[in-house]
């Protein structure tokens, strides 16, 4: 496999039994202790995956990850929470922050194991798969908004809108489907991936951030199903 993975965490025990197992699937592994020694390790660097705690020395978690999806050369690094806080607001928190997945002490192994691989898959195998049909699809407008598969942008009324890679995943699969009712576990294993563990509030708070981004009314809820998108005119 030969991904680089970053666990931070304060807790020695922990980044050695994270190591240990990640190690054993062919991964290579780097550690820090705190939020600043993390820093300068994405700096030197080439990390492909960061799991991260949030109650770290120095910078905190939620303050690491807030710097990191940020900035325009590491905001495409996925990160995996790692944390005893397991309330839903912190979660929420987290993922609205752009975290990939939240994972709650204590943990298993094997789900632990199974996550980075999904997340992983969706980021770099799925990626490359995009990066290829970007070259058909080309651009998808729909009124004033329009995507680009291939600069991976998107523009509402010629103004730019930052998203996050799994912001811009879930609108490209939903303008990509027009008028069509895509249900919550649907996306979820379109853009996280069949194996990802977590639930459809995930899919919630990414449908909530891209409703805040883009000022148009363009995401219909479809109550007790999931989502589609209304053509702009």
């Amino acid at each position: 496999m030969g991904r680089k993975i970053l666990v931070v965490d304060d807790e020695k025990n922990i980044r050695e039994l994270i190591s240990y197992n990640l190690s054993q699937e062919g991964y290579e592994i780097l550690t820090a202790a705190d939020g600043r020694e993390a820093e300068e390790m994405v700096e030197a660097k080439d990390v492909d995956l960061i799991i991260l705690d949030l109650m770290l020395p120095e910078i905190d978690g939620f303050t690491f990850c807030r710097r990191l999806k940020s900035s325009d050369k590491f905001r495409q690094i996925p990160i995996i929470m790692l944390t005893a806080r397991d309330e839903e607001t912190d979660k929420v928190v987290g993922l609205e922050l752009g975290a990939d997945d939240y994972i709650t002490k204590p943990f298993g192994t094997r789900e632990l194991v199974a996550r980075v691989r999904a997340v992983l898959r969706r980021v770099y195998e799925k990626g490359a798969a995009t990066a290829d049909d970007s070259n058909r699809n080309g651009v998808i407008v729909s009124g004033p908004l329009s995507l680009d598969s291939e600069s991976y942008q998107v523009e509402y009324e010629d103004r730019r809108i930052d998203l996050t890679p799994k912001e811009f995943e879930l609108l490209k699969l939903l303008m990509s489907n027009p008028n069509k009712v895509m249900t919550r576990d649907m996306l979820l294993n379109r853009i996280w991936g069949y194996d990802y563990f977590g639930d459809t509030r995930t899919v919630d708070v990414h449908i909530r951030r891209l409703r805040s981004k883009i000022p148009a009314d363009f995401i219909t809820t479809v109550r007790g199903v999931g989502y589609k998108f209304e053509e702009l005119e």
